[in-house]
């Protein structure tokens, strides 16, 4: 596996990380050791969880892990989470307040068992706090040592830019990494989120790079999802939801995903994933799997380099035919020059 810095950080991490939202809510807490045991031996090194994610199990599941585990297996490991969102409903549980933040962190600790982690992210932004108190909070969290960097994740291209010029104004640490959905067919963040991001020398880490699973090619047009699968279960589940995400684009891309994984004799998740973690700005693709076969599947994505005429049926099949201003043809010449003598 190959690795990459943290954002603009010198922390190294594995290009791809090992998601842990499955955890204690579809892979049991044998299935999520497996899942970290295999993550490790195939040389991974960036895990990902947050405090909401099986309210707070995902967390205790790898603490036990790290605990269980000789110090040659863990040592290694990049450890990320988040705060932000609500574990109970009182009006100070959500939010980035100094509060807030500092109870979130503090029950994340607790939960994983460690003093600190390597990244602590925000998980989205908040529009009552201001932007400097959640800042100092988080400079403060590096000054104690219950937190290497942090990273930002879900934030839009302005709000990613005024946290990092805002930063470097109060002269307090800023972020290394931005966390957004990204894959085949989510790309409308390629616009303004991934320019900003490059520009400020975050690292993405990019969530759902399957679309929720659509582009593992479990899902058959004109055939509504059933049994074992997230939207057999629920085909009305949130952002990938059957009826919202099941446009002509979408099976376009599903077609343009096939056709590639079949001439190159791999699945389609290993081509998606390939494509996600190839693109500019991208520091490690975060993986989601329920089963130890799902993720076995996927890790073999790091060993797939697609051609450029891969990359480019790919990229015609998801185009979002932007309108001419100001992300099209016309808006992309009007910001162009061209300089004499080719320079």
């Amino acid at each position: 596996m190959d690795f990459r810095t943290l954002g603009n950080s010198g922390c190294a991490v594995s290009t791809l990380c090992l998601g842990t939202m499955t955890f204690g809510a579809e892979a049991d807490e044998a299935v999520s050791h497996e899942q970290l045991d295999r993550f490790a031996a195939a040389g991974g090194t960036l895990i990902d969880t947050a405090d909401v994610y099986s309210a707070g199990v995902s967390e205790e599941i790898i603490g036990r892990w790290f605990a269980s585990r000789p110090s040659d297996v863990t040592e290694p490991m990049v450890l990320a989470t988040k705060g932000r969102f609500p574990l109970d409903g009182h009006p100070n549980g959500s939010g980035l307040s100094t509060r807030h933040l500092t109870r979130a962190l503090d029950s994340s600790l607790r939960r994983l068992g460690l003093d600190s982690v390597d990244l602590y992210q925000v998980h989205s932004f908040d529009p009552h706090t201001p932007l400097e108190e959640t800042l100092r909070t988080l400079d403060g969290f590096i000054r104690a040592g219950k937190i290497g960097y942090y990273g930002l994740s879900n934030f839009t291209g302005w709000q990613l830019t005024k946290i990092v010029h805002l930063a470097r104004q109060l002269n307090l640490a800023p972020p290394v990494t931005l966390q957004p959905q990204y894959s085949l067919i989510v790309r409308e963040i390629e616009w303004e989120i991934v320019p900003a991001a490059i520009d400020a020398g975050l690292g993405l880490l990019p969530w759902s790079p399957l679309g929720g699973g659509w582009l593992s090619g479990k899902y058959q047009r004109d055939q509504r999802p059933t049994g074992a699968t997230r939207l057999g279960e629920d085909p009305g589940r949130g952002m990938e939801a059957w009826e919202r995400r099941g446009s002509e684009r979408t099976w376009t891309i599903i077609e343009a995903v096939q056709t590639v994984a079949e001439q190159r004799g791999v699945s389609m998740a290993e081509v998606a994933l390939s494509w996600i973690t190839a693109r500019p700005g991208v520091t490690s693709t975060i993986l989601g799997a329920r089963t130890l076969e799902q993720l076995e599947t996927n890790l073999r994505s790091s060993d797939l380099a697609l051609t450029a005429e891969e990359t480019a049926t790919l990229e015609a099949a998801s185009d979002l035919h932007a309108t001419d201003y100001p992300y099209g043809a016309l808006g992309i010449e009007q910001r162009s020059r061209e300089l004499v003598g080719g320079r």
